[in-house]
């Protein structure tokens, strides 16, 4: 790694996108402090950092999201000024974001259609779509309704709206965080063939084995400045993640075989209805969570486990009050707060909104998720702020919550540090049973560390932890067993040592056999599409 005093040269020629001293300021906060780096064309160049390092500030002010306080953007070679992401797609600078923009209701054609300058023949464009999208191996159907397709045919249309707009380089950020194994090789050669054509391709992630894949060049921030580059192909995943925070990062330590004891949740043929027309109705699902361990749920987004997740919660009741147990307990008709008082906690997906409430201070948050249990912060009617503020300067500190001020507004957070602080929160009550619902989902290597050895020491001190999560790697690392959900239904859980991401992949992309589409010791059958 070389320390990054000016911004390197391209290795194939001049440098197609180049930043000279480009500064962000929120306040007292310095976001990106006189970041320098280039892109050249055809390259693909990952853009790495912890949480908070300042990767989405500058990304905004190349798409022309937000604008820099200081510096400049120079597009090859030339000064330019990016007011609007309008500017930046005319320029030659696309986007395909972490969070889908994509209308349920409207057919792919119609969501490309909006997306593409005025003028643009309607009639010619389902051809156009057919033909780009098979050029580069992302077949789409332009009538298909979004509605009805998978998470990774929705990517395929984000990265075929972009391509259609004939960019010079691509932003993507985080764009595997929803797909399979398979869908995210086929995303890969795609990258890899834009690039043979002389398109730059920036590429964000959290996922370093990605990067050592198909990087030739990373830049890398730290605390909103550029502190050096490295090349990919000469690290590891390891070595990357150690430049990123600056210091060694560990795997997460578990014991070989843990004790398990009774149960602490059980779903006896758990279903419900879809609450929404583009909902996902949960299918007789079978599960057991013992004292002691650690159940992952994989699967693509979408395939109901925001809706299992509602219902092991109480935030949607079952018909039957005994779908859902805790301790030996029917819940399956109670609401949340009484489920906490069995001792159990959970952490939603979406952190802000869901998990904390984005103007409230983090105190006042920790008070959301226990006055009705009756621990030390609400008592009798009585909210004690001391206790409360207590509790948020203890998760802070134990899971190294960054905050510009004490006792902050949830909103003002980074999103990996408000993640860090949802999980940590429910941590601390020292459940019996946690839910969690991708607790490192946007958060970088070190808070992801620190976070799932916490749910591996809550489950080693007796309580039982499901995680809910699309990345494999993550599960692999803590789960002692591992189902997988697909269109509403679960797989039998397997233990982890049994399987293979191949096979779980197969199962994330609703590949069927027998009854869980694996054997009896976690093998899968010969494959064969349902």
């Amino acid at each position: 790694m070389d320390e990054a005093e000016a911004v390197p040269v391209g290795r194939d020629g001049p440098l197609l996108l180049q930043t000279v001293g480009l500064t962000k300021r929120f306040g007292a906060l310095t976001a990106c402090d006189q970041i320098g780096f280039g892109i050249a064309a055809g390259e693909i160049h990952a853009l790495l950092g912890e949480n908070g390092a300042g990767k989405s500030t500058l990304v905004k002010m190349l798409y022309g999201a937000l604008s820099p306080d200081a510096g400049e953007i120079r597009w090859r070679g030339e000064p330019v000024t990016i007011a609007s992401p309008a500017a930046a797609r005319a320029l030659g600078i696309g986007m395909v974001f972490q969070h889908f923009s994509l209308f349920d209701a409207l057919t792919v054609g119609e969501n490309i259609e909006i997306a593409l300058p005025k003028g643009t023949s309607r009639h010619t464009l389902p051809e156009r779509i057919r033909s780009v999208s098979r050029q580069y191996g992302l077949p789409l159907d332009p009538g298909a309704r979004i509605a009805d397709l998978s998470v990774g045919e929705r990517q395929r249309v984000e990265i075929v709206r972009c391509l259609l707009q004939e960019p010079r380089l691509i932003i993507m950020d985080e764009p595997t965080s929803v797909l399979t194994p398979q869908e995210s090789g086929v995303l890969f050669e795609t990258l890899k063939r834009l690039s043979d054509e002389g398109v730059a391709i920036l590429y964000i992630t959290h996922r370093l084995a990605e990067v050592v894949e198909i990087a030739a060049r990373a830049t890398i921030l730290r605390r909103g400045k550029v502190v050096g580059e490295a090349d990919p192909r000469q690290e590891s995943a390891r070595t990357l993640a150690r430049l990123m925070v600056g210091s060694e990062i560990g795997g997460v330590e578990r014991a070989e075989a843990r004790m398990t004891g009774g149960e602490r949740l059980r779903l006896e043929n758990l279903s419900l209805p879809a609450d929404s027309p583009f909902g996902v109705s949960l299918r007789g699902i079978d599960l057991t969570v013992r004292s002691g361990e650690v159940v992952g749920i994989a699967g693509v987004a979408g395939n109901g486990q925001q809706e299992l997740f509602d219902a092991i919660s109480g935030e949607r009741l079952a018909e039957d009050d005994g779908a859902v147990l805790i301790d030996g307990q029917s819940v399956g008709r109670r609401g949340v707060n009484e489920r906490r008082r069995l001792g159990a906690a959970f952490v939603p997906e979406e952190r802000l909104g869901h998990g904390a409430v984005a103007t409230f201070r983090l105190s006042d948050n920790v008070v959301l998720t226990r006055h009705a249990t009756r621990e030390p912060v609400a008592r009798r009617g009585r909210i004690d702020h001391k206790a409360a503020q207590d509790v948020e300067i203890r998760v802070a500190e134990r899971f190294d919550v960054r905050r510009g001020s004490p006792d902050p507004r949830a909103g003002s957070l980074s999103g990996g540090n408000l993640q860090k602080f949802v999980v940590g929160r429910e941590i601390d009550r020292a459940p019996a049973l946690l839910v969690v619902s991708q607790p490192t989902w946007g958060v970088d290597a070190g808070a992801a560390r620190t976070i799932r050895k916490a749910l591996v020491s809550l489950a080693e001190s007796g309580a039982a932890v499901l995680l809910i999560s699309q990345d494999l790697d993550e599960i692999f690392e803590i789960a002692d067993r591992i189902a997988v959900m697909s269109e509403g239904r679960l797989s039998e859980a397997h233990p982890a040592r049994s399987l293979t991401a191949e096979q779980i992949g197969l199962l994330m992309g609703g590949i069927h056999h027998s009854h869980d589409g694996l054997g009896p010791n976690g093998e899968a059958a010969a494959a064969h599409a349902p």
